[in-house]
């Protein structure tokens, strides 16, 4: 699952830290790299993107800025063609008997769609997990950063 390992109840990444003097920290998977908002309540505004709604109304919903929903949001659709990647390329190593994924047309509900497949297909091998958990951890809590998203990906195979 990334760069994350198994340590008491739950996953945690470890990643180099920005300091002076280097080292590794460890970062808790309920959290993404960068955001002040857990990983839960960003993933509710993905998925309130993927069914229709305007950022406006997704802001209005979680009771954020508008102008933080509109960077998520856009932050993900940038990114969604290699966290498709990514999470497919996942799926298929935690489960080789999965099928191919239909595609909707829409690269973001793609991407949505695959990150539930690997997350189910991870629950299923190592037991039960948040789903926007999994993500985080896969992700290396990047899911809306700067680094291209399908890096993992390639070191599947």
């Amino acid at each position: 699952m990334g760069a994350g390992y198994w340590r008491g109840a739950g996953l945690v990444q470890r990643r180099p830290a920005v300091v002076e003097r280097g080292g590794d920290v460890d970062q808790p998977v309920s959290t993404l790299v960068r955001r002040a908002d857990t990983v839960v309540v960003i993933g509710r505004a993905l998925l309130a993107k993927a069914e229709g709604a305007g950022h406006r109304s997704v802001a209005a919903l979680l009771d954020r800025p508008v102008s933080t929903v509109r960077g998520w949001l856009r932050r993900f659709g940038a990114r969604a063609e290699g966290l498709r990647v990514l999470f497919t390329a996942l799926l298929h190593v935690l489960d080789a008997s999965a099928v191919a994924v239909v595609v909707t047309g829409s690269v973001v509900t793609d991407a949505l769609q695959v990150l539930g497949l690997a997350a189910a297909a991870a629950a299923r091998l190592f037991g039960p997990r948040p789903a926007w958990q999994f993500a985080s951890a896969a992700s290396s809590g990047q899911l809306l950063g700067r680094a291209p998203a399908n890096r993992a990906a390639a070191n599947t195979s």
